[in-house]
C-alpha cells in the first residue's frame, strides 16, 4: 500500500495565492476599463467639436458673425444660431433633445468663434474648454482637467436668410 504524505503546514496556501493573484488581476482590469473610458471621452469631445463646426459652417448668416460682441472668454455671443450650434454639438440635433456623447458636458463648455464668416469665406471654430473628467471608479477620486479641443471649418453658409 502506498502512503500519502500531506504537509499540514501548507494547507490553504493555494487559496491565499489565488486571492493575491485575483486581486492584482482585478485591479489591472479596473485600470484598463478606466483608461478606456478616458480615451472614449477624449474621442467624444473631439467628435463634439467636429459636429458643431460642420453644423456652424452651414448656417445662414442671419446676424453679423465675428463682430465685437464677444464674451469674456472670447466666444461669440452673436452669430447664426449660437444656441442651435451648441445643441447640435451636444445632442446631434438643433432642438437639444436626446442623449449627449459626453454626459457631463454643458453648453457653457462650448465656445463658438467666427472670423470673417460669410458665403464661402472666413472660418468658424468650435471649441470645448474647462471640461473636467472625473474618474467614476470606487476608491479613485481623481479629476483630470482636459485640454481645450478645437475644430475650425471654412465658411460654407448658404448666405443670408430671408
Amino acid at each position: 500500500m502506498r502512503r500519502f504524505y500531506t504537509n499540514n503546514s501548507e494547507r490553504g496556501v493555494s487559496t491565499v495565492e489565488f486571492a493575491l493573484a485575483s486581486a492584482t488581476l482585478f485591479m489591472l482590469l479596473i485600470m484598463v476599463v478606466a483608461g478606456s473610458v478616458l480615451f472614449f471621452t477624449r474621442n467624444a469631445l473631439v467628435e463634439t467639436t467636429r459636429r458643431g463646426a460642420r453644423y456652424a459652417a452651414l448656417q445662414a448668416a442671419t446676424t453679423p458673425a465675428g463682430g465685437s460682441l464677444r464674451t469674456t472668454d472670447g466666444c461669440d455671443s452673436t452669430g447664426p444660431s449660437v444656441t442651435a450650434i451648441k445643441n447640435y454639438a451636444l445632442y446631434g440635433n438643433s432642438g437639444g433633445t436626446g442623449a449627449k456623447l459626453v454626459s457631463d458636458l454643458t453648453p457653457s463648455n462650448i465656445c463658438i468663434e467666427y472670423s470673417g464668416f460669410g458665403v464661402g469665406q472666413g472660418t468658424v471654430s468650435v471649441s470645448i474648454t474647462n471640461y473636467d473628467f472625473i474618474f467614476k471608479v470606487p476608491g479613485i477620486n481623481q479629476t483630470i482637467s482636459m485640454p481645450a479641443y478645437r475644430t475650425s471649418v471654412s465658411g460654407e453658409s448658404v448666405g443670408a436668410s430671408p
